[in-house]
């Protein structure tokens, strides 16, 4: 943030130091003093109204696993309705470029949400169910393939020493 810039609250018009990140009187997130002056809110600030301050403090936690884009931002987007924010980021260990909408996704909390994200997702039946997602079919086949080459390659070597 720019030095000397004052932080208002967009419901109040208070001013605050550069230190606040809240109004402490009505809870909402300051915005910058020459952004709130007569201009429409945007995406942005309508989406950081939503946001409860209780729930916006703490290390990130992971409460939910969506299979692309899209679902992950569905479950993101659910929370937010309750003020509970989010960040979503590539599950580990997939290798599809990040550009595309693929791949799995995380969907993350700060840790003071976390107990209200899990239960919105319980109330919604979109919980994660207890650790990470199980291999696909495509992954134990071609495991199961290559067990059973290993396993005639030994043989093979086997015949050819005796």
């Amino acid at each position: 943030m720019a030095e000397g810039a004052e932080l208002v609250c967009p419901r109040c018009g208070t001013g605050h130091g550069g230190e606040e990140r809240f109004c402490p009187d009505c809870g909402m997130p300051l915005t910058l003093a020459d952004r709130a002056a007569g201009t429409a809110p945007d995406e942005r600030h309508e989406r950081a109204r939503k946001i409860h301050r209780a729930y916006s403090e703490g290390d990130l936690v992971t409460v939910a696993t969506g299979r692309n884009q899209t679902e992950a931002e569905f479950v993101a987007n659910l929370l937010l309705e309750e003020g509970v924010p989010s960040l979503l980021r590539r599950s580990r260990g997939f290798d599809v470029p990040d550009m595309l909408a693929a791949g799995p996704r995380d969907v993350l909390v700060p840790r003071s949400g976390e107990q209200a994200a899990r239960e919105i997702l319980l109330q919604a039946d979109l919980h994660d169910r207890g650790g990470p997602p199980g291999p696909s079919p495509r992954a134990v086949l071609i495991g199961l393939l290559a067990g059973v080459a290993l396993v005639a390659l030994i043989v093979w070597v086997g015949w050819l020493v005796t």
